[in-house]
């Protein structure tokens, strides 16, 4: 076309003219090349359709609560053929990020802004992780866009195959890297404080222009696309979204007491703690946030907080009063009033939703939550094919907890629903 366009001009205007008709045409050309949508939009390669491992299984219908789709979906995954199914392992990561562009095709990670108002609106994410490398991989590419930050952390106590695996995926992507500092995470310890403190200061010294900050774990995954987590987080206008509630009586020994790491627990000594350096009393809450980068900034410079997070490292799962306290701090951006009438608990908070066993009933009869279809683990729902709909209908951003042994569908047909709707939006 542009061919055209210059052999047209070149033998009806005078030579005198040619430079400049051949500059201006190169400069028409260029501007309509950058506000073309990106070449990838229209290629079906994008879609997830076809991943599933097992063709009989319509996620549509899983979608919709079908229930007889749903019970095919159980069925499925008791059969011998879906347990023996080939499983990728942290060598097969590390072979495949060797050629990144390879991998990227293959997996089908977008590589382009969807949309002006999502790469306007950058995001950074902590992603806290130690096993099961296919689950990471899925999730970093359900949220993965080129204008957002990860950063994440990896147990010392994983597999070096698994650490060298995770860097190889990052190693394909400038915006996504391993934490400068890992840490042996134990269970209610402050390890898992400190994992996310790490990525913190590593994702707010690497760039200025993100504008919230979301944790996760190895066992998330979205139930928004970017573009919907974008606008919900542009509606909190510099607030932050996290569970903060008044502490039970029975949640004090945690933190009334010393607690130290032996033999790879954590455990109670007896010994009486002081009380915590803050005028504000403590409040109870979970361990993922949805925070501003200046809550961030406040969280990493403030000499008080400081402070409160030093005496905190030697209690019982700090991070399920640590945030929540930190919300109620009145100088804190974004932050809620320690007198706020309203707690805010996770089912308000747009963080995460977790299905709590002892919650689950008839939802007609007024239960939180419809009965788990997957399986419970420590009384939190690992969730089934038959979640999804309810699911999709809360306003959280992320969902927790979701495992590739338990129900792989569950993670696939969420994936291509999500996948979907974010290309339909450019269709628009």
């Amino acid at each position: 076309m542009l061919r055209k366009l210059l052999r047209r001009r070149l033998f009806s205007y005078p030579t005198k003219y040619y430079f400049v008709v051949l500059i201006f045409s190169l400069i028409t050309f260029s501007v309509l090349r950058i506000h073309q949508k990106p070449e990838f939009v229209s290629v079906r390669h994008l879609e997830l359709a076809g991943e599933n491992p097992s063709s009989d299984i319509n996620c549509t219908k899983v979608l919709q609560g079908d229930v007889n789709e749903i019970q095919k979906v159980k069925l499925e995954i008791l059969t011998v053929k879906f347990k023996k199914r080939p499983r990728w392992t942290p060598d097969d990561y590390i072979n495949m990020t060797r050629d990144c562009t390879s991998f990227i095709k293959r997996r089908k990670y977008i590589v382009e802004p969807l949309s002006k108002e999502e790469a306007e609106f950058p995001i950074a994410y902590s992603i806290v992780v130690h096993h099961k490398i296919e689950m990471l991989d899925r999730l970093l590419r359900a949220i993965y866009m080129p204008q957002n930050f990860y950063c994440i952390h990896v147990d010392t106590k994983s597999e070096h195959s698994y650490l060298a695996a995770v860097t190889g995926i990052a190693s394909c992507f400038s915006n996504v890297f391993v934490a400068s500092r890992l840490e042996s995470v134990v269970y209610a310890s402050w390890s898992r404080v400190q994992a996310d403190l790490n990525c913190m200061k590593d994702l707010y010294a690497m760039s200025a222009n993100w504008k919230y900050l979301i944790n996760l774990c190895g066992m998330d995954f979205p139930i928004k696309t970017n573009l919907e987590i974008v606008r919900k987080l542009k509606l909190l206008m510099g607030e932050n979204s996290l569970e903060t509630e008044r502490m039970p009586s029975h949640k004090e020994e945690r933190w009334k007491k010393r607690y130290e790491v032996i033999n790879g627990k954590l455990t109670n000594t007896g010994t009486v703690k002081m009380l915590p350096p803050l005028e504000t009393p403590l409040f109870s809450g979970s361990a993922y946030f949805v925070v501003s980068r200046e809550y961030v900034g406040y969280v990493l410079q403030n000499e008080k907080l400081q402070k409160f997070m030093e005496w905190a490292q030697d209690t019982y799962s700090p991070d399920e009063y640590l945030w929540a306290t930190i919300q109620r701090i009145p100088e804190v951006p974004g932050s809620l009033s320690a007198s706020h009438k309203y707690d805010l608990s996770d089912m308000q908070a747009v963080a995460r939703f977790v299905k709590w066993q002892y919650f689950e009933g008839d939802v007609s009869k007024g239960a939180p939550y419809p009965p788990c279809d997957g399986v419970h683990v420590r009384s939190v729902c690992i969730f089934g094919a038959g979640d999804l709909n309810w699911m999709l209908r809360n306003h959280h951003l992320f969902a927790n907890k979701f495992d590739v042994d338990v129900d792989l569908f569950a993670i696939q047909c969420l994936d291509e629903h999500l996948r979907h709707k974010a290309l339909e939006t450019l269709k628009h």
